[in-house]
C-alpha cells in the first residue's frame, strides 16, 4: 500500500486551521483523515473513523469523526469536540447501554449542535495517543476474516499489534480495546478480529504511517499465501437491459425502495470469480466482510439465474424475503430489547455468469452498495485462497443490523 503523505499538504492544511483560528492539530487531523478516506482499500462510504486529542485553556478535548460526515472530503466541523476528562471516567463505568452511551457523548460536546460522535468515540479517548486511526482496509479484512488469528498477528506484527477478539462496536469494545492495551502498553496498533485495525502515534504522520505500514505487512502476509486481493477494480462485462427493466419493475412493485429503485451493475474480474464459484451461495450467506456493511447490504445477497424474466425474479425475491424473515425470527427472540423488522429486500443481486447489481431507493445508495461488494469479493476471494473466509456468526450479525441506534433511527422514521 502506497503512502499518500505530502509534507507540503500537510503544512497547508495546518497553516489553513491556523489562519481560520483553529487549532494546527486539528488541520492535520483533517488532512490525513482524508488521505485515509480517499483510499478505498483503506475505507469506504463512511467507513472508519479518526481523532485528535488536542489541549486547551480550558482542558484536554478530543475530536472523533461525527456522524453523517466521510473521511474522504471531512471538514474540522465533521470532527465534533468533546470534553476529555469527563469520557475518560467512563472507564469506571462497566455497563451502558449504545443510547445512555450517545447522550453521554452529546453532553460532552464543546458546541451541542455539533453532529452525534462516532460510537467508537470512547475507544479512541481511552488510547493515550495524540492521533487516532481506525480503518476497515481490505488486505486486513482478508486475514480478520478468519478464525484463530491471534498467533498469526503475533507473529506477523512481532508484538506490535495488540489483538483484539469479536467485541459488537460500541461500548463494550471500547473496554476491550482498552484492556488489550493495557495489557501491553508498548503496541503501535490494535487488530479487531472480524472487524479491522486500530493504529495511533503522537503525531498525524505517526499514526498514519502505521496505519499504511501495518497493512503493507497484511499484503505481504497474503502474497506469501497467493491470496494478494489487488486494488479497486473496473467494469469488464456488460449489463443485460431486459433484466435489468424485469429487476427494477419487480423491486417497484414491492416498495420497499420506493417507485423507482436504482441498480448499479458491476462485473469486474474479482466478482466474476466469485459469481463462478461452485459453492457462491453458501459462501455468501456466511456474512459480510466488515460487521457495519450489514447496515448497507443486508446479511446477505440474493442470487438469480441469467436470463431471468420477471416472472423468476419475483419467485426469487419471494425466496429471499422468507428467508430474511426466518433470519428475523430466528434470532429476534435472543435479542435484549424487542426488535422491528427491517423491510426484506435484498441490497444486491447476484447473477452468475453475468455480474452484480447494487440495489438502492437512489443511485447514491446503489453504487454505494456495488462499491462494497465490489471490496467484499476482493475480501473473500483472498480470504478463501489464504484459509477460510470466516467472518461474524449470523447472530452476530443480526445483533449489528437490529442495533439498538439503527432501530431507534426506524421508530423515528
Amino acid at each position: 500500500m502506497q503512502s499518500r503523505w505530502s509534507d507540503e499538504d500537510a503544512r497547508r492544511y495546518s497553516e489553513e486551521a491556523l489562519a481560520a483560528g483553529q487549532p494546527a492539530e486539528l488541520g492535520l487531523r483533517v488532512y490525513s483523515s482524508r488521505i485515509i478516506g480517499q483510499d478505498p482499500d483503506l475505507v469506504l462510504h463512511g467507513g472508519g473513523n479518526t481523532s485528535v486529542k488536542i489541549n486547551s485553556d480550558q482542558g484536554a478535548v478530543i475530536h472523533v469523526k461525527g456522524s453523517g460526515w466521510d473521511l474522504g472530503d471531512i471538514q474540522a466541523p465533521g470532527l465534533p469536540a468533546m470534553w476529555l476528562a469527563p469520557l475518560l471516567k467512563a472507564r469506571q463505568i462497566k455497563v451502558m447501554s449504545d443510547p445512555d452511551m450517545v447522550a453521554f457523548l452529546r453532553e460532552n460536546l464543546l458546541d451541542p449542535a455539533a453532529p452525534t460522535p462516532s460510537v467508537e468515540a470512547l475507544l479512541h479517548a481511552f488510547l493515550p495517543f495524540s492521533f487516532v486511526d481506525h480503518t476497515h482496509a481490505t488486505a486486513i479484512l482478508a486475514l480478520a476474516d478468519q478464525d484463530d488469528m491471534e498467533e498469526t498477528v503475533a507473529r506477523l506484527y512481532g508484538g506490535r499489534v495488540g489483538y483484539v477478539p469479536y467485541v459488537m462496536p460500541g461500548f463494550d469494545l471500547s473496554h476491550a480495546c482498552d484492556a488489550a492495551f493495557a495489557a501491553d502498553r508498548n503496541v503501535e496498533g490494535l487488530w479487531l478480529a472480524k472487524h479491522g485495525l486500530f493504529t495511533f502515534g503522537a503525531t498525524a504522520e505517526e499514526s498514519y504511517a502505521r496505519m499504511i505500514e501495518f497493512v503493507t505487512m497484511a499484503e505481504a502476509e497474503l502474497a506469501a499465501r497467493g491470496a494478494l486481493p489487488g486494488g479497486p477494480e473496473a467494469n469488464t462485462g456488460e449489463s443485460d437491459p431486459a433484466f435489468e427493466a424485469a429487476l427494477v419493475a419487480e423491486l417497484a412493485a414491492r416498495q420497499g425502495l420506493g417507485d423507482q429503485p436504482a441498480l448499479n451493475f458491476r462485473a469486474s474480474p474479482s466478482i466474476l470469480k466469485l459469481l463462478d464459484r461452485p459453492d457462491l451461495a453458501e459462501i455468501v450467506h456466511r456474512g459480510t466482510a466488515t460487521p457495519d456493511h450489514v447496515i448497507r447490504l443486508k446479511p446477505f445477497p440474493l442470487i438469480v439465474a441469467k436470463g431471468a424474466d420477471r416472472a423468476a425474479i419475483g419467485a426469487a425475491l419471494d425466496a429471499f424475503a422468507a428467508n430474511y424473515r426466518a433470519y428475523f425470527e430466528r434470532n429476534a427472540p435472543h435479542a435484549s430489547e424487542p426488535k422491528t423488522v427491517l423491510d426484506s429486500l435484498p441490497r444486491a443481486v447476484l447473477v452468475p455468469g453475468l455480474g452484480l447489481f447494487g440495489l438502492g431507493a437512489n443511485a447514491k445508495a446503489a453504487a454505494i452498495a456495488g462499491d462494497l461488494w465490489e471490496q467484499s469479493a476482493r475480501v473473500i476471494l483472498s480470504a478463501e485462497a489464504a484459509g477460510r473466509y470466516a467472518p461474524i456468526s449470523e447472530r452476530e450479525l443480526f445483533d449489528m443490523e437490529y442495533w439498538s441506534l439503527e432501530q431507534a433511527k426506524l421508530q423515528k422514521k
